[in-house]
């Protein structure tokens, strides 16, 4: 693995453990400590997700405009601006105003770092983006186990941890990401990146594989809003809700060595690989469905981590494969703003349905989805496929 990514890793792992402190907890801080409704939450998160699908869909076409020091550079320094604020507001609507520029920031950060990866080793293949994968989840683990006793003692200090993470990402940048060479592609906007793109079979087939993506993530972020809240109600406490995400972020890290052998199974197959995966998030969600203690929350947990050890890596890996030289970094910013839509739009979602009609609802709901994320997973290379039957040699 080159040295340029070592640093993106090690940086990507210092960011997430940042946003760890915070992300697992938001649900119960607005709704135990700022005394609001799951909906109101729900909406909350929605609307900080909303910003990170424009932060994605921008931060990708910065990429390819600027490169991705400048791309990633001005992501930090938004999202850090916001996270100095937070530390002196985080009242109500301030907590609300914040969360959304942070949002922002990090949404431009996240597909320039993935298209970074690409670019560095593009030999490596998904090896690539597994290894920017494990960083985000050893920063999980990380960020989630202090967070949890931060937040025990005081969630003022969980504002101030983050902010002092995101500067030390601040000050790894600035340092090392400047000199890692990536040529940049000059274009003018989103949408007429999204009209020049030639290959257009590879675009919709991508689109396609990406609302079984974001029906992953409107399921997997119900464990950040909706199931988060549910255990502090049925007496789990925040440290052991916290434990969970240490448990995730250290399986996935750990358990590279015994979930190798299916990888290099499917290493040709990545759609049977994704398959499983979405079979395996739908055992987790039937176990979370009767689940009435952490023991049971902890095997959902075990089994969901599973599952998305073959799901997360393999998308961002398909789009480096299908998109043209040059788009790289557009691509990237689809997946990750299909990925953030499901996040999204999944809090509120299942805010709703939990006030209106319970926890049991919800989670055939979202077995639902999953099935749906099955049928587009089997069809999104379609087209592809019959276009390179027509014309051999032109997909990328």
């Amino acid at each position: 693995m080159p040295r340029s990514l070592w640093v993106l890793v090690i940086g990507m792992m210092i960011n997430v453990t940042a946003s760890s402190f915070l992300w697992p907890l938001n649900t119960i801080y607005i709704h135990e400590h700022l005394g609001k409704s799951l909906s109101v939450a729900g909406l909350v998160l929605m609307a900080n997700a909303g910003a990170s699908v424009v932060g994605n869909l921008l931060g990708g076409t910065l990429f390819d405009r600027l490169g991705g020091y400048r791309s990633i550079m001005l992501g930090i320094v938004i999202s850090l601006s916001a996270l100095i604020g937070l530390n002196f507001w985080h009242g109500w609507p301030h907590y609300v105003i914040f969360l959304i520029i942070i949002g922002f920031g990090s949404g431009i950060v996240f597909p320039s770092m993935y298209a970074m990866a690409g670019s560095v080793w593009p030999e490596g293949g998904r090896k690539a983006f597994n290894a920017v994968y494990l960083a985000q989840n050893l920063g999980v683990a990380v960020g989630a186990a202090l967070g949890g006793v931060v937040a025990a003692v005081s969630f003022d200090y969980i504002f101030l941890a983050n902010m002092l993470m995101y500067a030390l990402f601040f000050l790894l940048a600035l340092i090392t990401y400047r000199g890692i060479s990536i040529q940049p592609n000059i274009q003018t906007s989103v949408l007429q990146e999204s009209k020049q793109i030639k290959n257009k079979s590879a675009f919709v087939s991508l689109l396609i594989l990406c609302i079984g993506y974001m029906l992953c993530w409107v399921g997997y972020v119900q464990w950040m809003s909706t199931i988060s809240a549910y255990t502090q109600q049925i007496n789990i406490t925040l440290n052991q809700y916290s434990l969970l995400w240490t448990i995730n972020g250290a399986l996935i890290v750990l358990g590279q060595p015994l979930i190798k052998p299916i990888v290099k199974r499917f290493e040709n197959n990545l759609k049977k690989q994704m398959l499983i995966g979405l079979v395996i998030f739908m055992g987790s969600f039937a176990v979370a469905a009767y689940a009435g203690s952490f023991q049971g929350f902890l095997a959902a947990m075990i089994i969901l981590t599973i599952g998305e050890m073959l799901i997360w890596p393999v998308v961002p890996t398909i789009a480096d494969q299908l998109a043209p030289k040059g788009r790289e970094g557009f691509y990237q910013g689809v997946v990750n703003s299909t990925g953030t839509a499901g996040r999204m739009i999944g809090p509120v979602m299942g805010g709703v349905l939990v006030d209106y009609y319970g926890m049991s609802v919800l989670f055939i709901f979202i077995i639902a989805l999953l099935v749906i994320g099955m049928v587009t997973t089997v069809f999104y290379d379609y087209l592809t496929k019959r276009a390179a039957d027509k014309a051999p040699g032109q997909i990328t």
